[in-house]
């Protein structure tokens, strides 16, 4: 199963049930979407030059700098997330909170999160949302904090819907009718499908990205949020 972009919705939704694991392999199997060498986004970064540049003061360096320090926890269930190499500030990614009221990325901010793009005719993104949920129920917090957006398109029907499903009781409801927040993460380079999800510092700098599922209820995921808000404090 290829990772899906929003534009290639077809309404279609697949059998419950497929492990990540599956999930994963077909998708590494199929190739990447829109000329990536790969579906996740492990091959889609240079090397040390550009940690190099990105990490010399700008804006989002310390955020560079951060990803670097992790990489050795980007391995098992999240070894497809990257460390950032280039400067990526997502303080004015849009999308509406759960009231319909319009925001942005920089008012959850002060604290690292994991931010993810999701849409309910997405099977990996419908398998890996209850381990989100998980995530927040058990590392959540004052510290950290999931940010799943839905970029369904049309109105809160349906993702809420399948909130109520499969018993979400941790996540916060966030939603992106327009689809504008993954074309900004695809322009930055950070998208090229669904799911996308980046690990973002407490200035909303990416510290590290990867396209397609994870187990994100895993030691390997608690690992990288515990160190990631060890580095914040």
């Amino acid at each position: 199963m290829n990772e899906q972009t929003p534009e290639e919705k077809d309404g279609k939704q697949t059998e419950k049930g497929l492990s990540i694991g599956k999930i994963a392999a077909i998708a590494i199997g199929l190739g990447a979407l829109a000329g990536a060498a790969g579906v996740y986004a492990t091959g889609m970064l240079s090397g040390n030059g550009a940690l190099l540049a990105g990490a010399d003061g700008g804006q989002c360096g310390a955020a560079i700098v951060m990803g670097e320090e992790l990489k050795p926890l980007l391995t098992g269930e999240i070894a497809a997330m990257a460390a950032r190499t280039e400067e990526n500030d997502l303080s004015a990614l849009a999308f509406n909170d759960a009231d319909g009221k319009a925001m942005t990325l920089a008012d959850t901010g002060g604290k690292p999160r994991l931010v993810n793009l999701w849409a309910t005719w997405c099977a990996p993104c419908r398998e890996e949302m209850p381990a989100l949920d998980r995530l927040q129920a058990d590392k959540g917090g004052e510290d950290f904090q999931v940010v799943a957006i839905s970029v369904d398109g049309g109105s809160d029907d349906k993702p809420r819907a399948f909130f109520d499903e499969i018993g979400a009781k941790s996540l916060s409801f966030y939603h992106d009718p327009t689809i504008g927040a993954f074309n900004t993460l695809k322009k930055d380079g950070l998208a090229f499908g669904l799911p996308v999800t980046v690990l973002v510092d407490e200035n909303n700098c990416v510290i590290a990205n990867m396209n397609g599922p994870a187990e994100w209820a895993s030691e390997d995921a608690y690992d990288l949020i515990d160190a990631a808000k060890a580095k914040s404090q």
